[in-house]
């Protein structure tokens, strides 16, 4: 059975072997280099709180993770974030990442949160599928901003209000 909690230290060598499969495999990440466990340590500390990361963990192993992260660092920003989204290989396609889409969307109701965006390559399908399922409308377009795997990468960026105003 899939349980969904909040990620406690022991989970990020899950966490950092689910991002670097996707630094060096996919466009979903830009990121170039795969992590050390110290830089994943600093990005780790930064959630908690009004940054909650939570994962999704299967038999007694984490299989997913899924956060919150400061959009911009100005304090106009204060009701906005960023939401990510990670399921290891070999678990795609069984509503994990609809699963942890429920729970942070819920933490970012509670947390009171205006606007959650999302910034997607486009030819991500099945995550922006699964953002569209929960109403994440595409708002914009930077045209080839990533260059990864040989060629340029558009990134979509997708927004859902959670508060009514």
């Amino acid at each position: 059975m899939l349980h969904i909690r909040d990620a406690v230290l022991s989970d990020l060598p899950s966490i950092l072997k689910i991002y670097n499969y996707a630094v060096k495999n996919l466009a979903a990440s830009f990121d170039i280099e795969e992590k050390t466990l110290v830089e994943r340590w600093r990005w780790f500390n930064k959630h908690r709180g009004k940054y909650p990361l939570i994962v999704a963990e299967l038999n007694g192993r984490v299989v997913g993770y899924c956060c919150l992260s400061s959009f911009r660092d100005k304090a106009a920003y204060s009701h906005a974030a960023e939401l990510s989204i990670y399921v290891a290989p070999g678990y795609w396609g069984r509503g994990i990442g609809t699963q942890l889409m429920q729970e942070i969307l819920r933490r970012a109701e509670k947390l009171r949160y205006h606007t959650i965006v999302a910034g997607i390559t486009a030819d991500n399908q099945t995550s922006i599928r699964l953002h569209r399922k929960f109403g994440f409308e595409l708002v914009g377009c930077f045209k080839e901003v990533g260059f990864k795997f040989g060629r340029w990468h558009d990134v979509h960026f997708y927004q859902l209000f959670v508060e009514a105003t």
